[in-house]
């Protein structure tokens, strides 16, 4: 594109070469073959979209934007686009593009009607601007005509935020369009002595001189706190390092504000997870709700009135003479503190997050009157600056609470995230007071209901050892055949004797299954002493050249093995087992609406799922049965369209398996614990242990009196212990039988003894496949309305 500034400023084309030539020239010395791939794949992606290096209209901005996000890649890196403020522009406009995530960010909380202007055409700042691009590029000089550029962009608060732009012109090639503008040096250094006469500067650079062929980056900076308001920030962020000057600076802004002399201030934080009140780090910051103590809860530290003003209403508690306030109350804490401080009026201006309270401003005064409601206005004029600083120190106060939880505890499902927050709380306030040995315990959950379902391959280790097998029979007979052509040319003693061991070996493979040693024997012959003889081999003749080269391109590179058969296995156990657990997790979020509880997965061959739920887990919300008969339904509907996603998904893969389900339903219910020590949550108690002593061995029992798993293919198990359990899921078998979603073949079985555990039963049930839950036009809305759940 081409555009002229007012008053005689430059052309600019909008344009890539000079990032494309950079690519160019990497290729050329670039060692890595990866980045080579690379390099090319991003070349030849220009080379298909020619415009990139032609030029682009402005507004051709919008069509080409996917091609310039690809281009620019390197210059805006995916990883750090919530974190950089960044955009490229035509040069020296405010024309942005390719803006990084969090420059976007800004801007969507700005608001509609904010414009963003950096450059205008007007600005004799914008012009020396580029004349300083010019003389550093086309004549070798190394000054910054430009001043440094501040803009204020609005946040989501409403509060303006100062940012200073930098601007980076190393992707600009200047062009001289007509020697005559070409300067010398003493016309260079006339305009250097002149800085700020505009007139000499434009008559230097006339219209139409140079051309800007390229584009721009800018880079912007959060620079919004003045002096004053970093004071504050730094005490009220940084109080493990607070000093007494620090502490008197910034009592001094709130002096300045409020006109008032021996005024003094001080900031209290509150945890709502317990609903206390803390000194801010357990250090030497100023609190006056405390007074003397580190801690205490809010019923203590507060009388009606204003507990009601702080906690409940988010309003500030504006005490105009602490003495007769304190007569007119009963719980008299706040006040007994504020007069053991010679404290004779107060304001109490409530920090909040999300309508959540964070803290206390505390702004007090020895004199009566000296605060009053008036004064809560200049508060709220840099209330912003105050709530800005006391989030970051808030959010890294929770960040250090889940870096506590993430190296003591690693990943926490998230509804069980709180009482784990909770104690990460604890051990932060109790190292704060210098009790450094103080350790993460154990988290327990008492009285949940446990549920537990497996979707499981059948016969996996034996159709696993088959794979291995057919794999090393293969290679086997490829070996023989090799060797048998290779007696032909040369007759070496050895090679009978190897084919001699390769025949042995697949004797024994045919005559039964593969087991550990034997694998590693015949490993062990083929990668030591037959592989190596392969190159030799080669030289006899150009039949076995071909036999030989057909045999390395089915080996594996690393193992010197053929894995053909056990990797086509493998794949589409994975294949299936990430299609499950996609399934169940996308499933699991719509249990959570139900009545959040506990929930963890694992992969193995299948996949099997672990739920507790109960008013431990969610201590906000009232626990009724209702809500476990309402996630059993909802387990029985997931394992039905489990089974269908197991075979659906079969349909691309390279080996077909059969799926065996099982529920177990256990009646009483248990406490959980978080071991830290194993870093896992584990049933807790001796009786417990039973529950988890059936869930490892249920799956493999038989029918009372059989050889017959309980667990078959086709069919869903659901083991339970008595009749009431039966009569319950009965109701729900029979409805999903009448939406075809379960065939009419119900067993009722009895179990063998698991373990001293008796009195196991089950219900059998085949399931139906390729029907409407499959297709997901049955809703689990729909079974729970059927069943009046």
């Amino acid at each position: 594109m081409r555009r002229n500034y007012d008053g005689g400023y430059m052309n600019v084309n909008l344009t890539f070469k000079k990032v494309v030539d950079q690519y160019v020239t990497r290729l050329q010395h670039e060692e890595s073959n990866f980045k080579k791939l690379y390099i090319s794949s991003v070349l030849q992606y220009v080379d298909e979209h020619e415009e990139l290096v032609n030029g682009i209209q402005e507004d051709e901005l919008a069509i080409h934007k996917e091609s310039i996000n690809v281009l620019l890649s390197d210059l805006f890196p995916a990883a750090l686009t919530l974190n950089e403020i960044k955009a490229a522009t035509i040069p020296f406009s405010d024309i942005l593009f390719n803006k990084t995530e969090r420059l976007k960010n800004i801007f969507k909380d700005a608001g509609e009607d904010f414009k963003l202007l950096i450059m205008t055409d007007n600005s004799f700042d914008t012009f020396r601007m580029s004349c300083g691009v010019i003389l550093n590029q086309l004549y070798g000089k190394s000054i910054d005509l430009g001043r440094p550029i501040l803009i204020k962009i609005p946040d989501a608060n409403g509060v303006n935020r100062t940012y200073r732009v930098a601007y980076n012109a190393d992707f600009v090639d200047i062009e001289l369009n007509d020697e005559r503008y070409r300067l010398s040096e003493k016309d260079i250094k006339n305009l250097l002595r002149s800085p700020d006469d505009e007139e000499l500067w434009k008559k230097g650079f006339p219209k139409g001189s140079y051309t800007f062929n390229g584009f721009g980056i800018v880079n912007f900076t959060d620079v919004t706190m003045d002096a004053a308001i970093s004071d504050l920030k730094t005490v009220l962020l940084d109080s493990t390092n607070s000093k007494k000057d620090q502490t008197e600076k910034m009592e001094s802004i709130f002096r300045n504000i409020f006109n008032l002399e021996n005024l003094r201030v001080g900031f209290t934080s509150y945890d709502n997870y317990d609903k206390t009140f803390e000194s801010v780090g357990y250090h030497d910051s100023e609190s006056f709700l405390l007074a003397d103590s580190h801690e205490k809860h809010c019923d203590n530290a507060l009388c009606a009135h204003s507990y009601q003003l702080l906690i409940e209403e988010f309003e500030p508690l504006v005490i105009t003479d602490v003495e007769d306030y304190g007569a007119k109350i009963q719980n008299k804490f706040l006040t007994d503190n504020l007069l053991k401080n010679d404290i004779k009026s107060a304001i109490f201006y409530p920090i909040t997050k999300s309508k959540k309270l964070i803290g206390i401003l505390e702004i007090v005064s020895k004199k009566k009157f000296a605060l009053n409601s008036f004064n809560v206005i200049k508060i709220d004029s840099i209330a912003g600056y105050i709530k800005a600083a006391l989030i970051r120190t808030e959010q890294e106060y929770e960040n250090s609470v889940k870096a506590l939880i993430q190296t003591e505890c690693t990943s926490i499902h998230s509804s069980v995230q709180w009482k784990f927050e909770r104690e990460a709380r604890r051990i932060l306030k109790a190292r704060a007071r210098n009790s450094q040995s103080e350790s993460f315990k154990d988290v327990k959950f008492e009285d949940v209901h446990p549920l537990y379902g497996q979707i499981d391959i059948v016969g996996s280790s034996d159709a696993r050892n088959e794979a291995i097998k057919f794999d090393l029979l293969n290679q086997l007979d490829k070996v023989c055949e090799i060797f048998a052509f290779a007696k032909a040319y040369e007759k070496l003693p050895i090679y009978d004797q190897i084919s001699y061991r390769v025949l042995e070996y697949r004797k024994e493979l045919e005559s039964g299954s593969i087991d550990a040693n034997s694998e590693r024997d015949i490993i062990k012959l083929l990668t030591e002493e037959i592989n190596p003889v392969m190159e030799h081999l080669m030289q006899l003749s150009p039949k076995i050249v071909e036999m030989v080269g057909d045999y390395q391109l089915e080996i594996d590179e690393s193992s010197g093995v053929i894995y053909k058969t056990r990797n086509d296995y493998d794949n589409t156990v994975q294949a299936i087992n990430e299609s499950l657990s996609a399934c169940i997790d996308r499933r699991q979020l719509e249990a959570q609406e139900i009545f959040p509880h506990f929930f963890e997965r694992f992969k193995t061959d299948g996949v099997e799922h672990n739920i507790y739920v109960g008013s431990s887990v969610a201590v906000d919300q009232e626990f009724n049965v209702v809500y476990l008969y309402n996630l059993r339904l909802w387990q029985l509907q997931t394992m039905i369209e489990m089974e269908n996603k197991f075979y659906s998904v079969q349909e691309n893969l390279p080996t077909v398996i059969e799926a065996a389900s099982m529920i177990l339903v256990f009646d009483n219910t248990l406490s959980i614990r978080y071991r830290i020590d194993e870093k896992r949550f584990d049933v807790d108690g001796a009786y417990n242990a039973r529950y988890e002593v059936i869930k490892k061995r249920i799956d493999k029992a038989n029918i009372k009196g059989t050889d017959e798993r309980i667990t078959q293919k086709g069919k869903i198990a659901i083991v339970y212990t008595n009749k009431e359990t039966e009569r319950e899921y009965m109701r729900y078998i029979s409805f999903l039988q009448y939406n075809n979603l379960l065939g009419k073949e119900i067993e009722h079985l009895e179990l063998e003894d698991v373990q001293g555990v008796v009195g196991l039963k089950a219900l059998r049930v085949n399931v139906l496949y390729d029907v409407k839950v499959a297709s997901g036009t049955l809703t689990y809305e729909d079974l729970v309305k059927e069943l009046h759940l």
